[in-house]
């Protein structure tokens, strides 16, 4: 169980994916990452179904205190998605986090830029949509990505990760029309749990593989 980086774990989807798809019909595929973590894998996936590499950056609105456990997430110009029963759970209101979701705002359209530079978002209308992260703890980015691009109008939307908490995938199959998971252990605890090496991924890092794939898919 587990793999040893993203790379290897976006070979291992890939080759899943390549054979997942070869019962279907997958119109004029694009691939979607969501970065940070989920571009080096996505990249693989790429590679694998010969289809073009772009990013959806999307940022998670954290816990007060532990910023780590996901209450809510934002994409785009989007109002933000928060997770309303875990928000009465914890008596948190939308309007006590609005200065977290400025902040990440600001974050998330400093990496679109730097990320996308002048160069518009992918047209999705009509396409397959492949959304790719490293792995799904509360979903709470992933949740926000899908009903981003659902009224964009894509002919298929599908999620992908290498591993997932098994009850978020189970919830993420009324958000995407299709879900393809790898792993979904019982004992899930953390996404980074099932990596050997999860080190952080930085800006450097995503602008080179969003680079090379450009200029891989260029020269095919």
């Amino acid at each position: 169980m587990g793999f040893q980086n993203r790379r290897e774990a976006g070979r291992q989807l890939g080759l899943r994916l390549r054979e997942w798809a070869s019962g279907r019909e997958l119109v004029r595929p694009v691939v979607l990452a969501l970065p940070r973590g989920g571009v080096p894998v996505a990249a693989e996936v790429a590679h694998a179904l010969d289809a073009p590499l772009d990013v959806l950056v999307a940022r998670k609105i954290g816990l007060p205190g532990r910023p780590e456990t996901g209450i809510g997430a934002i994409v785009g110009d989007d109002p933000p998605l928060f997770d309303q029963r875990a928000l009465r759970m914890l008596g948190l209101t939308e309007d006590r986090l609005a200065p977290d979701v400025a902040r990440e705002r600001e974050e998330l359209n400093r990496r679109t830029l730097l990320y996308r530079g002048d160069r518009s978002a992918p047209d999705v209308q009509g396409r397959a949509v492949i959304v790719v992260d490293d792995g799904l703890a509360t979903g709470a980015t992933a949740r926000a990505a899908l009903r981003h691009l659902r009224p964009l109008r894509p002919d298929r939307l599908v999620l992908a990760v290498p591993v997932s908490a098994p009850e978020t995938a189970v919830e993420m199959r009324a958000e995407a029309d299709d879900v393809v998971c790898l792993q979904q252990p019982p004992d899930f605890g953390a996404v980074g749990l099932w990596y050997d090496d999860f080190d952080q991924v930085g800006d450097d890092e995503v602008v080179r593989v969003l680079d090379a794939r450009r200029t891989s898919t260029r020269g095919a």
